[in-house]
């Protein structure tokens, strides 16, 4: 059985509820992350982060889960800090969407027995994606992917081929209002954000 790996990366949050502390607020999502991928099954879990969240990084973690140190918060860079750590295959996901189905992260996952990449783009009109997958090593031609800005065209443009780049299932981050009023309360999981979010602010 292949070897793989999903890493939430810690990118920045550029958009937080009003009232709510942005440090706090970025650490639940980031939590909220890291409980869903902890709970997922024949995969093993890392958080990547640049040296100065560390910090946020070591708080949210499990017991025995690795901590990836970046150069720069994107998906190719965790995807190069994974060289040689005896993977097959990972994903890396953004650590601002806190109600991820785990059956997102198996789809991001699944295209990788047929296809080298795999992208989960991010629902709604915003740019970006919600994550990346790659066989590793990782193929030479995958350009940069930053979760913030990247877009599955540019990706598929870059390769041999555009079939060798799969587009799997959507899911939304928390990057504005109309993300946050699409939390469903009535949904299991996303329990530090919805912590946060009903206690009171000043």
């Amino acid at each position: 059985m292949a070897r793989r790996v999903v890493v939430a990366l810690l990118g920045p949050v550029a958009w937080t509820p009003p009232g709510i502390d942005p440090a706090a607020w970025r650490a639940a999502l980031a939590e909220d992350v890291v409980d869903l991928l902890a709970t997922l099954q024949e995969v093993e879990t890392a958080i990547a982060a640049v040296p100065a969240d560390r910090a946020l990084a070591e708080s949210v973690t499990w017991p025995g889960m690795a901590v990836y140190e970046v150069p720069a918060a994107t998906g190719t860079a965790v995807l190069a800090a994974l060289a040689g750590a005896g993977y097959d295959e990972a994903a890396v996901v953004a650590a601002d969407a806190p109600d991820l189905p785990g059956l997102t992260v198996g789809k991001l996952l699944r295209p990788l027995t047929t296809r080298p990449v795999a992208l989960a783009p991010v629902e709604g009109s915003g740019t970006g994606l919600l994550g990346v997958a790659s066989r590793l090593p990782v193929p030479v031609w995958l350009p940069e992917v930053d979760l913030d800005v990247a877009h599955p065209a540019d990706v598929r443009r870059a390769a041999p081929s555009p079939g060798d780049v799969a587009v799997t299932a959507a899911w939304r981050r928390m990057r504005g209002p109309a993300d946050l009023a699409a939390l469903n309360p009535a949904v299991e999981g996303w329990e530090t954000t919805r912590a946060l979010l009903s206690s009171p602010h000043p």
